[in-house]
């Protein structure tokens, strides 16, 4: 009997308190999904200078400056860019990245995609911005040593360019 009535008392202490039915195991939550954190922009400028270019340039269009902004994806190289100072007949048709140390003249490596009219100086100056796509490899290199590298504008008096400046981190 004394079996008997631990076992009942053990079965309504069991009842009493929950017992193992009344355990709640919690519920998982789905935990929101992290947003991917943005990639660090990989940006570098320009100072445009007349004076920069190889031979400087001695004419009217020596009051030409400017500054460029390049901002690079791994394929786009987008140009922010602000000329002034030009005189009023000055029309700037085209725009590049070339490779090439300060003062050395290099070959085009990625062109704004600027062609002859595309560009009107008011004022003898000029705001605008465009994107190009570009190799992969090319704007790694870029990146890796931008000091290599230069912006250069051309303008109808001085075809081989008439404000430059090299590539440095922003």
């Amino acid at each position: 009997m004394r079996v008997f009535a631990g076992i009942a008392a053990t079965a309504i202490l069991i009842a009493a308190c929950g017992g193992t039915a009344a355990v709640s195991t919690p519920t998982p939550t789905a935990s929101p999904t992290p947003t991917p954190a943005p990639t660090v922009a990989n940006v570098f400028k320009a100072d445009l200078k007349a004076s920069n270019e190889n031979p400087p340039i001695t004419d009217a269009e020596a009051t030409c400056s400017g500054a460029a902004t390049v901002t690079f994806t791994s394929t786009t190289a987008k140009f922010d860019v602000a000329i002034t100072g030009c005189p009023a007949t000055t029309a700037i048709n085209i725009g590049h990245i070339h490779e090439g140390a300060t003062g050395v003249n290099g070959a085009v490596k990625i062109s704004t995609g600027l062609v002859a009219g595309d560009l009107t100086l008011t004022g003898g100056g000029v705001t605008f911005t465009r994107t190009a796509t570009a190799d992969a490899a090319l704007i790694t290199a870029i990146i890796a040593n931008p000091s290599g590298y230069y912006v250069n504008f051309h303008s109808t008096v001085h075809a081989g360019g008439v404000i430059r400046g090299q590539l440095s981190k922003a």
